[in-house]
């Protein structure tokens, strides 16, 4: 019965990571939509904006497969 209770704080914690992931995300979405907007662009931030975007997609992609590994061929 502990066991099945730790699964369920481990599963838990990963879907709460993985929305705080989704959230952030999101928020560095409209970051960089204001930041290529401003005139001028300051691409070092817009840069550093994508970068971490990116870095956020690819934990998102890991944590999902966690919750959700794909099934063998």
């Amino acid at each position: 019965m502990t066991s099945d209770f730790t699964a369920d704080l481990n599963l838990h914690s990963t879907q709460r990571q993985l929305i705080e992931l989704r959230m952030e995300h999101a928020d560095l979405d409209s970051l960089i939509d204001r930041a290529a907007e401003q005139t001028p662009v300051d691409d070092l931030a817009l840069r550093r904006f994508k970068k971490r975007r990116l870095l956020l997609r690819d934990r998102m992609v890991q944590l999902a497969l966690e919750l959700d590994p794909p099934e063998p061929a």
